[in-house]
């Protein structure tokens, strides 16, 4: 499968797992499960065929690993804007996490710190070579540390992704540091 073949198998899957299920009639449970055979004959439905095999090749090569599969069933990692319950776990974060944004973000991000947006959490990456990548999607990156410690002593709650993606429900500015 060619790479502009992978990308757009990989936009659809996740742009109908994260976000718009509804749109080519899937349902997905509590837990963002759908079954993959279910996915399969909504995308051809809707005029984006793709086979078994394209698909296994979108989740093994994904570099941000954006979904997991269990058994016969898929769901995207995280990022999503409809309702679903990762049922991730409380976990103890790094000391520090990192945040990719772009310059004109700072400004809102001074006054408001970080704000999942349309999202249900804010994601922050374990390192700052992630967050370059995550920041460059949107212009020329700015990476943010987030002390993760002194939020978790302060009782903030950090869940962490099956593909390593950090998620907190907000990142208050005192606990932002911007270089």
């Amino acid at each position: 499968m060619d790479d502009r073949r992978t990308v757009k198998v990989s936009k659809y899957v996740s742009k109908h797992l994260r976000h718009q299920p509804e749109r080519i009639g899937l349902t997905l449970d509590p837990q963002g499960w759908v079954e993959i055979d279910d996915l399969l004959r909504a995308a051809a439905a809707h005029r984006f065929p793709f086979s078994r095999a394209e698909l296994d090749h979108v989740v093994a090569t994904n570099d941000k690993k954006r979904f997991a599969v269990d058994g016969t069933r898929i769901r995207a990692s995280q990022g999503h804007t409809v309702e679903v319950d990762l049922e991730l776990p409380e976990a103890e974060p790094p000391a520090y996490l990192y945040h990719g944004t772009v310059a004109s973000a700072l400004d809102s991000i001074r006054a408001e710190g970080l704000r999942p947006m349309g999202r249900h959490h804010v994601h922050l990456s374990p390192d700052r070579e992630t967050a370059t990548r995550v920041g460059a999607r949107r212009g020329r990156p700015v990476v943010l540390s987030v002390d993760a410690g002194a939020m978790r002593a302060a009782g903030h709650v950090f869940r962490v992704s099956a593909n390593g993606v950090w998620l907190a429900d907000a990142v208050p500015p005192e606990f932002l540091r911007f270089q």
